[in-house]
Protein backbone atom coordinates (compact mmCIF):
# COMPACT_ATOMS: atom_id res chain seq x y z
CA UNK A 1 0.00 0.00 0.00
CA UNK A 2 1.12 3.36 -0.88
CA UNK A 3 -0.01 6.83 0.28
CA UNK A 4 1.29 9.95 0.30
CA UNK A 5 0.33 11.97 4.11
CA UNK A 6 1.17 15.27 2.47
CA UNK A 7 2.00 16.89 -0.45
CA UNK A 8 -0.60 19.78 -1.37
CA UNK A 9 -0.57 23.54 -0.54
CA UNK A 10 -2.80 25.91 -1.10
CA UNK A 11 -0.35 28.67 -1.85
CA UNK A 12 1.17 26.27 -4.80
CA UNK A 13 -2.36 25.32 -5.88
CA UNK A 14 -3.17 29.16 -6.26
CA UNK A 15 0.07 30.15 -8.19
CA UNK A 16 -0.38 27.11 -10.64
CA UNK A 17 -4.22 28.34 -10.92
CA UNK A 18 -2.81 31.71 -11.96
CA UNK A 19 -0.23 30.55 -14.18
CA UNK A 20 -2.02 28.12 -16.41
CA UNK A 21 -5.26 30.73 -16.82
CA UNK A 22 -2.73 33.67 -17.45
CA UNK A 23 -5.10 35.52 -15.06
CA UNK A 24 -4.76 36.85 -11.44
CA UNK A 25 -7.85 38.22 -10.08
CA UNK A 26 -9.85 35.72 -7.63
CA UNK A 27 -12.39 38.52 -6.81
CA UNK A 28 -13.17 38.27 -3.03
CA UNK A 29 -11.22 35.62 -1.53
CA UNK A 30 -13.54 34.15 1.00
CA UNK A 31 -12.92 30.96 -0.46
CA UNK A 32 -9.85 30.75 0.74
CA UNK A 33 -10.61 29.16 4.40
CA UNK A 34 -12.61 26.22 3.04
CA UNK A 35 -9.91 25.85 0.99
CA UNK A 36 -7.68 25.64 3.44
CA UNK A 37 -9.42 23.05 5.51
CA UNK A 38 -10.38 20.71 2.85
CA UNK A 39 -6.15 21.02 1.98
CA UNK A 40 -5.15 20.30 5.60
CA UNK A 41 -7.57 17.63 6.39
CA UNK A 42 -6.76 16.10 2.57
CA UNK A 43 -3.28 16.20 3.54
CA UNK A 44 -4.18 14.84 7.23
CA UNK A 45 -6.70 12.06 6.91
CA UNK A 46 -7.38 11.36 3.04
CA UNK A 47 -4.24 8.68 2.62
CA UNK A 48 -3.79 9.57 -1.01
CA UNK A 49 -2.44 7.65 -3.18
CA UNK A 50 0.07 9.02 -5.66
CA UNK A 51 -1.92 8.86 -8.54
CA UNK A 52 -4.67 10.27 -6.02
CA UNK A 53 -2.39 12.82 -5.31
CA UNK A 54 -1.84 14.11 -8.76
CA UNK A 55 -5.71 14.16 -9.38
CA UNK A 56 -6.51 15.70 -6.74
CA UNK A 57 -3.71 18.59 -7.49
CA UNK A 58 -5.27 18.51 -10.71
CA UNK A 59 -8.93 18.84 -9.67
CA UNK A 60 -8.60 21.61 -7.39
CA UNK A 61 -6.18 23.90 -9.71
CA UNK A 62 -8.84 23.19 -12.49
CA UNK A 63 -11.30 24.49 -9.75
CA UNK A 64 -9.60 27.57 -9.27
CA UNK A 65 -9.03 28.42 -12.66
CA UNK A 66 -12.79 28.26 -13.35
CA UNK A 67 -12.82 30.77 -10.69
CA UNK A 68 -10.26 32.91 -12.52
CA UNK A 69 -12.30 32.80 -15.56
CA UNK A 70 -15.42 33.42 -13.93
CA UNK A 71 -14.29 36.73 -12.62
CA UNK A 72 -12.58 37.77 -16.06
CA UNK A 73 -16.04 36.97 -17.60
CA UNK A 74 -18.03 38.81 -16.08
CA UNK A 75 -15.96 41.78 -16.25
CA UNK A 76 -15.56 41.30 -20.42
CA UNK A 77 -19.50 40.97 -20.57
CA UNK A 78 -20.76 42.42 -17.23
CA UNK A 79 -24.75 42.06 -18.57
CA UNK A 80 -24.16 38.31 -16.70
CA UNK A 81 -24.86 39.64 -13.59
CA UNK A 82 -28.20 41.19 -14.97
CA UNK A 83 -29.13 36.98 -15.98
CA UNK A 84 -32.57 36.56 -14.58
CA UNK A 85 -32.40 33.17 -12.12
CA UNK A 86 -35.74 31.86 -11.37
CA UNK A 87 -35.51 28.16 -9.54
CA UNK A 88 -38.87 26.34 -9.13
CA UNK A 89 -37.49 23.68 -7.95
CA UNK A 90 -34.51 22.43 -5.53
CA UNK A 91 -34.53 18.67 -4.48
CA UNK A 92 -32.60 17.30 -2.04
CA UNK A 93 -33.45 14.18 -0.24
CA UNK A 94 -31.00 11.77 0.90
CA UNK A 95 -28.52 10.17 -1.72
CA UNK A 96 -30.22 7.02 -3.17
CA UNK A 97 -33.59 8.15 -2.86
CA UNK A 98 -35.16 8.05 -6.37
CA UNK A 99 -34.11 11.75 -6.40
CA UNK A 100 -31.65 11.77 -9.77
CA UNK A 101 -35.35 9.76 -11.40
CA UNK A 102 -37.20 12.72 -10.44
CA UNK A 103 -34.70 15.44 -11.13
CA UNK A 104 -33.96 14.19 -15.14
CA UNK A 105 -38.04 13.68 -15.36
CA UNK A 106 -38.92 17.12 -14.40
CA UNK A 107 -35.63 18.31 -16.50
CA UNK A 108 -37.51 17.20 -19.22
CA UNK A 109 -40.26 19.67 -18.73
CA UNK A 110 -40.65 22.30 -21.29
CA UNK A 111 -41.25 24.72 -18.50
CA UNK A 112 -37.81 23.97 -16.71
CA UNK A 113 -34.35 23.85 -16.89
CA UNK A 114 -31.24 22.18 -15.41
CA UNK A 115 -27.89 22.03 -15.25
CA UNK A 116 -26.04 19.73 -17.77
CA UNK A 117 -23.38 17.27 -17.03
CA UNK A 118 -21.15 18.84 -19.45
CA UNK A 119 -21.47 22.43 -18.07
CA UNK A 120 -21.26 21.85 -14.74
CA UNK A 121 -17.75 20.33 -15.33
CA UNK A 122 -17.10 22.87 -17.89
CA UNK A 123 -19.05 26.07 -17.50
CA UNK A 124 -16.82 28.71 -19.34
CA UNK A 125 -16.92 28.98 -23.19
CA UNK A 126 -12.89 28.28 -24.30
CA UNK A 127 -11.81 31.05 -26.25
CA UNK A 128 -12.43 31.63 -29.98
CA UNK A 129 -15.33 28.53 -28.59
CA UNK A 130 -18.88 29.17 -30.65
CA UNK A 131 -21.84 28.54 -28.74
CA UNK A 132 -22.43 24.96 -29.45
CA UNK A 133 -19.47 24.38 -27.23
CA UNK A 134 -17.59 21.21 -29.36
CA UNK A 135 -14.41 21.65 -27.32
CA UNK A 136 -16.22 21.09 -23.77
CA UNK A 137 -18.50 18.78 -24.68
CA UNK A 138 -15.60 16.50 -26.18
CA UNK A 139 -13.85 17.10 -23.07
CA UNK A 140 -17.02 16.08 -21.09
CA UNK A 141 -17.14 13.02 -22.95
CA UNK A 142 -13.94 12.39 -22.79
CA UNK A 143 -13.80 12.82 -18.82
CA UNK A 144 -16.89 11.13 -18.19
CA UNK A 145 -14.52 8.01 -19.82
CA UNK A 146 -11.96 8.38 -17.73
CA UNK A 147 -13.88 8.31 -14.56
CA UNK A 148 -15.63 5.44 -15.51
CA UNK A 149 -11.89 3.50 -16.33
CA UNK A 150 -11.27 4.60 -12.75
CA UNK A 151 -14.19 3.10 -11.35
CA UNK A 152 -15.75 1.09 -13.51
CA UNK A 153 -18.55 -0.09 -11.09
CA UNK A 154 -19.60 3.38 -10.58
CA UNK A 155 -22.29 3.38 -13.80
CA UNK A 156 -24.07 0.66 -11.69
CA UNK A 157 -24.47 3.26 -9.00
CA UNK A 158 -25.53 5.96 -10.67
CA UNK A 159 -26.71 6.16 -14.74
CA UNK A 160 -23.70 8.24 -16.17
CA UNK A 161 -24.96 10.88 -18.95
CA UNK A 162 -22.41 13.36 -19.78
CA UNK A 163 -25.16 15.63 -21.89
CA UNK A 164 -27.61 14.98 -19.59
CA UNK A 165 -29.14 16.44 -16.72
CA UNK A 166 -26.56 16.36 -13.89
CA UNK A 167 -26.16 17.91 -9.86
CA UNK A 168 -24.85 21.51 -9.67
CA UNK A 169 -23.14 21.24 -6.56
CA UNK A 170 -20.40 20.22 -9.31
CA UNK A 171 -20.71 23.86 -9.63
CA UNK A 172 -20.95 24.61 -5.85
CA UNK A 173 -17.55 22.40 -5.54
CA UNK A 174 -15.45 25.87 -6.89
CA UNK A 175 -16.26 27.58 -3.77
CA UNK A 176 -14.76 24.27 -2.16
CA UNK A 177 -17.65 23.87 0.11
CA UNK A 178 -19.45 20.97 -0.91
CA UNK A 179 -19.95 17.90 -0.46
CA UNK A 180 -18.53 16.06 -3.00
CA UNK A 181 -15.33 16.21 -1.09
CA UNK A 182 -16.35 14.37 1.97
CA UNK A 183 -17.69 12.19 -0.57
CA UNK A 184 -14.91 11.50 -3.05
CA UNK A 185 -12.17 11.10 0.36
CA UNK A 186 -12.10 10.64 3.55
CA UNK A 187 -11.73 14.34 5.27
CA UNK A 188 -13.90 13.93 8.27
CA UNK A 189 -12.17 17.16 10.01
CA UNK A 190 -13.53 18.98 6.46
CA UNK A 191 -16.64 17.14 6.91
CA UNK A 192 -17.00 18.52 10.25
CA UNK A 193 -16.45 21.82 9.38
CA UNK A 194 -18.34 22.13 6.67
CA UNK A 195 -21.61 21.14 8.91
CA UNK A 196 -21.19 24.66 10.73
CA UNK A 197 -20.12 26.90 7.92
CA UNK A 198 -22.03 29.44 6.71
CA UNK A 199 -22.56 28.63 2.64
CA UNK A 200 -24.39 32.21 1.85
CA UNK A 201 -21.30 33.02 -0.14
CA UNK A 202 -21.12 29.39 -2.35
CA UNK A 203 -25.05 29.52 -2.97
CA UNK A 204 -24.19 33.25 -3.94
CA UNK A 205 -22.10 32.08 -6.27
CA UNK A 206 -24.00 29.08 -7.63
CA UNK A 207 -26.23 31.86 -8.52
CA UNK A 208 -23.88 33.70 -10.63
CA UNK A 209 -22.84 30.64 -12.07
CA UNK A 210 -26.42 29.75 -13.08
CA UNK A 211 -26.79 33.26 -14.69
CA UNK A 212 -23.28 32.14 -16.86
CA UNK A 213 -25.10 29.32 -18.08
CA UNK A 214 -28.44 31.13 -18.54
CA UNK A 215 -26.54 33.97 -20.32
CA UNK A 216 -25.07 31.15 -22.55
CA UNK A 217 -28.07 29.47 -23.61
CA UNK A 218 -31.05 32.28 -25.17
CA UNK A 219 -32.93 28.39 -25.03
CA UNK A 220 -33.45 28.54 -21.42
CA UNK A 221 -35.73 32.41 -21.38
CA UNK A 222 -38.34 31.80 -19.15
CA UNK A 223 -37.52 28.81 -18.06
CA UNK A 224 -37.50 28.20 -14.40
CA UNK A 225 -34.26 26.25 -12.40
CA UNK A 226 -34.66 22.88 -11.08
CA UNK A 227 -31.58 22.12 -8.50
CA UNK A 228 -30.81 18.58 -7.29
CA UNK A 229 -28.58 17.22 -5.06
CA UNK A 230 -28.41 15.86 -1.49
CA UNK A 231 -25.83 18.56 -0.58
CA UNK A 232 -28.99 20.98 -0.41
CA UNK A 233 -29.55 19.46 2.73
CA UNK A 234 -26.50 20.85 4.33
CA UNK A 235 -27.95 24.26 3.86
CA UNK A 236 -31.94 23.93 3.73
CA UNK A 237 -31.90 27.68 4.78
CA UNK A 238 -29.67 29.10 3.28
CA UNK A 239 -30.73 27.45 -0.35
CA UNK A 240 -34.32 29.53 0.70
CA UNK A 241 -33.04 32.91 1.08
CA UNK A 242 -31.07 32.68 -1.69
CA UNK A 243 -33.57 31.05 -3.96
CA UNK A 244 -36.49 33.20 -3.28
CA UNK A 245 -40.30 31.54 -4.40
CA UNK A 246 -38.61 28.21 -4.79
CA UNK A 247 -39.44 24.78 -3.19
CA UNK A 248 -37.64 22.40 -1.62
CA UNK A 249 -38.24 19.25 -2.96
CA UNK A 250 -38.44 16.12 -0.44
CA UNK A 251 -37.47 12.54 -1.74
CA UNK A 252 -37.93 10.33 1.46
CA UNK A 253 -36.76 6.74 1.86
CA UNK A 254 -36.23 4.76 4.74
CA UNK A 255 -32.39 5.87 5.51
CA UNK A 256 -31.74 1.91 6.43
CA UNK A 257 -31.78 1.30 2.85
CA UNK A 258 -30.43 4.99 1.76
CA UNK A 259 -27.42 5.13 4.33
CA UNK A 260 -25.87 2.10 3.23
CA UNK A 261 -26.67 2.56 -0.55
CA UNK A 262 -24.61 5.72 0.12
CA UNK A 263 -21.75 4.17 2.05
CA UNK A 264 -21.36 1.63 -1.18
CA UNK A 265 -21.22 4.86 -3.57
CA UNK A 266 -18.31 6.67 -1.58
CA UNK A 267 -16.67 3.40 -0.98
CA UNK A 268 -16.41 2.77 -4.97
CA UNK A 269 -15.77 6.86 -5.91
CA UNK A 270 -12.97 7.15 -3.00
CA UNK A 271 -10.89 4.41 -4.34
CA UNK A 272 -9.75 6.29 -6.89
CA UNK A 273 -7.79 8.21 -4.75
CA UNK A 274 -6.45 6.03 -1.75
CA UNK A 275 -5.46 2.53 -1.43
CA UNK A 276 -6.81 2.61 1.89
CA UNK A 277 -10.67 2.94 1.98
CA UNK A 278 -12.40 1.38 5.23
CA UNK A 279 -15.78 0.76 4.32
CA UNK A 280 -16.72 0.28 7.91
CA UNK A 281 -15.53 3.73 8.91
CA UNK A 282 -17.46 5.32 6.04
CA UNK A 283 -20.61 3.84 7.27
CA UNK A 284 -20.24 5.01 10.63
CA UNK A 285 -19.46 8.80 9.39
CA UNK A 286 -22.45 8.89 7.21
CA UNK A 287 -25.06 7.23 9.47
CA UNK A 288 -23.65 10.19 12.37
CA UNK A 289 -23.39 12.92 9.02
CA UNK A 290 -26.59 12.17 7.74
CA UNK A 291 -28.97 11.76 10.98
CA UNK A 292 -27.73 15.37 11.99
CA UNK A 293 -28.55 16.63 9.15
CA UNK A 294 -32.00 15.61 8.92
CA UNK A 295 -32.69 16.85 12.64
CA UNK A 296 -30.95 20.41 11.58
CA UNK A 297 -33.62 20.03 8.26
CA UNK A 298 -36.07 19.68 11.08
CA UNK A 299 -35.36 22.54 12.43
CA UNK A 300 -35.76 24.68 9.36
CA UNK A 301 -38.62 22.77 8.01
CA UNK A 302 -40.94 23.42 10.97
CA UNK A 303 -40.46 27.37 10.23
CA UNK A 304 -41.21 27.36 6.56
CA UNK A 305 -43.76 24.42 5.82
CA UNK A 306 -44.73 26.19 3.01
CA UNK A 307 -41.47 25.60 1.40
CA UNK A 308 -41.76 21.84 1.27
CA UNK A 309 -43.12 19.27 -1.15
CA UNK A 310 -42.75 15.69 -0.15
CA UNK A 311 -41.87 12.76 -2.39
CA UNK A 312 -41.96 9.36 -1.09
CA UNK A 313 -39.49 6.50 -2.85
CA UNK A 314 -42.44 3.65 -2.88
CA UNK A 315 -44.65 6.25 -4.57
CA UNK A 316 -41.86 8.26 -7.06
CA UNK A 317 -41.03 4.25 -8.45
CA UNK A 318 -44.80 2.74 -8.96
CA UNK A 319 -45.96 5.86 -10.88
CA UNK A 320 -42.77 8.19 -11.69
CA UNK A 321 -44.43 10.59 -14.24
CA UNK A 322 -47.58 11.30 -11.93
CA UNK A 323 -45.08 12.15 -9.05
CA UNK A 324 -43.39 14.26 -11.69
CA UNK A 325 -46.44 16.23 -12.36
CA UNK A 326 -47.51 16.63 -8.55
CA UNK A 327 -44.28 18.45 -7.65
CA UNK A 328 -44.48 20.86 -11.11
CA UNK A 329 -48.42 21.78 -9.54
CA UNK A 330 -46.96 22.40 -5.55
CA UNK A 331 -44.51 24.35 -7.86
CA UNK A 332 -47.21 26.60 -9.63
CA UNK A 333 -46.72 25.36 -13.00
CA UNK A 334 -49.31 23.45 -13.96
CA UNK A 335 -48.82 20.15 -15.79
CA UNK A 336 -50.08 19.38 -19.24
CA UNK A 337 -49.93 17.60 -22.22
CA UNK A 338 -46.53 19.09 -23.66
CA UNK A 339 -45.33 17.54 -19.91
CA UNK A 340 -46.73 14.50 -20.40
CA UNK A 341 -45.06 13.74 -23.56
CA UNK A 342 -41.96 15.10 -22.38
CA UNK A 343 -41.59 12.47 -19.16
CA UNK A 344 -43.22 9.68 -21.29
CA UNK A 345 -40.35 10.15 -23.56
CA UNK A 346 -37.75 10.78 -20.76
CA UNK A 347 -39.22 7.38 -19.17
CA UNK A 348 -38.85 5.15 -22.59
CA UNK A 349 -35.44 6.62 -23.02
CA UNK A 350 -34.47 5.34 -19.19
CA UNK A 351 -35.59 2.19 -19.71
CA UNK A 352 -33.26 1.45 -22.52
CA UNK A 353 -30.35 2.90 -20.75
CA UNK A 354 -28.27 0.07 -18.71
CA UNK A 355 -28.76 -0.26 -15.15
CA UNK A 356 -26.41 -2.75 -13.25
CA UNK A 357 -27.28 -4.21 -10.19
CA UNK A 358 -26.12 -2.57 -7.04
CA UNK A 359 -25.65 -4.99 -4.03
CA UNK A 360 -25.07 -3.61 -0.80
CA UNK A 361 -25.78 -4.93 2.59
CA UNK A 362 -25.62 -2.72 6.06
CA UNK A 363 -22.97 -4.88 7.91
CA UNK A 364 -20.25 -4.34 5.49
CA UNK A 365 -20.41 -0.75 6.53
CA UNK A 366 -20.36 -1.66 10.28
CA UNK A 367 -23.90 -0.83 10.09
CA UNK A 368 -27.15 -3.11 11.05
CA UNK A 369 -31.01 -2.35 9.86
CA UNK A 370 -31.95 -2.77 13.58
CA UNK A 371 -29.66 -0.04 14.55
CA UNK A 372 -30.40 2.34 11.53
CA UNK A 373 -33.73 2.28 11.87
CA UNK A 374 -33.64 3.13 15.79
CA UNK A 375 -31.35 6.04 14.78
CA UNK A 376 -33.59 7.56 11.93
CA UNK A 377 -37.06 6.73 14.08
CA UNK A 378 -37.38 10.36 14.42
CA UNK A 379 -37.71 11.02 10.57
CA UNK A 380 -39.02 8.44 9.43
CA UNK A 381 -42.05 7.97 12.23
CA UNK A 382 -43.21 11.42 10.78
CA UNK A 383 -42.27 10.79 6.51
CA UNK A 384 -42.44 7.46 5.61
Amino acid sequence: MTSVSAGLSVDALLDAARAKAGMSEFGDEWFTEPLRVLVASLNAEAALSPLGLELSRRRLTALLVDRLRLRALQGEYPEIRDAEVSVAAVICGLPRTGSTLLHRLLAASPKLTSTLSWETSFPIPFPGEGPDAPVRKHRAREQARLFLELSPDFADLHTVVWDGPEEDVILVDRSFASMSFDSFYWVPGYGDWLRTADQTPAYRELREWLQVLRWQDRARAGRRWVLKSPHHLTAVGTVLDTFDGCKIVMTHRSPASAVPSYASMVRTMSAQYSESVDPVRIGRYWRDRFEATLRDFATVRAARRDRFVDVRYAEMLADPAAQARRVLDEVGLAADAPDDAAFAAYLGENRKESHGAHSYAAPDFGLSVEQLERDFAFYTEVYL
